[in-house]
């Protein structure tokens, strides 16, 4: 009996994949408010009715999506923060992590892109909230940081925001000029990411001694 069990469950875990997978690639190419079920289950080849044995409707799928989008990335990007190395090295790691991540998941970050401002509220508010946690996650790793010796538990969270919201707009401008097959630009985004975020550090390092304002 378990075994049967385990074999359905496994089925069920496999349809479920599909139907994300189906309505990422189908979300390509246009918004989740005006994607349908019913063209998502016809790429899998079931049932509409039986789109409901694994979500809700559209708007918790589409949250499965925000969920598979940044889920790796969170944790990549907060080892390498953790790590007791130069800035400028956890800065050219971070920035190549995100740069691979792109290249590996390109409909992953058009959706998330796309969604962040979309029209499906629960989706961002799983957006929001996916990046709320991601800079929480920075936080605690910057908090571990020498650098943030002596910084209040506020002051370490808005650093943490700011490096989140440079990651999550070089992400988008790196989809952009890989989707325009503009090679230099890409190079260019990624120098540009590094400026940036070396610029918030050098802001870091200057904070205490020029005063909270």
């Amino acid at each position: 009996m378990s075994h049967t069990v385990g074999v359905r469950q496994a089925q069920k875990q496999k349809t479920r994949q599909a139907l994300l997978d189906a309505a990422l690639g189908l979300l390509a190419d246009q918004s989740l408010s005006s994607l349908g079920l019913r063209e998502v289950t016809r790429v899998v080849g079931i049932a509409p009715t039986a789109f409901y044995r694994h979500f809700r409707d559209m708007g918790e799928l589409g949250v499965a999506l925000v969920e598979e989008a940044l889920g790796s990335l969170h944790a990549m990007v907060r080892a390498i923060l953790a790590e007791q190395e130069l800035a400028e090295e956890r800065i050219d790691r971070t920035v190549a992590v995100v740069e691979r991540h792109v290249r590996q998941h390109p409909l992953h970050i058009r959706f998330m892109a796309r969604e962040r401002h979309g029209g499906v509220r629960a989706v961002r508010q799983a957006i929001a909230g996916e990046l709320d946690r991601f800079a929480e996650e920075v936080a605690e790793a910057l908090t571990s940081q020498p650098e943030s010796e002596g910084w209040r538990a506020d002051e370490v969270q808005m650093l943490a925001e700011l490096y989140v919201d440079r990651l999550v707009t070089t992400a988008a401008a790196l989809l952009d000029a890989e989707e325009d097959g503009e090679r230099g630009a890409a190079r260019q985004v990624v120098r540009t990411a590094r400026r940036q975020l070396r610029l918030i550090t050098i802001g870091q390092r200057h904070w205490l001694a020029e005063g909270r304002g």
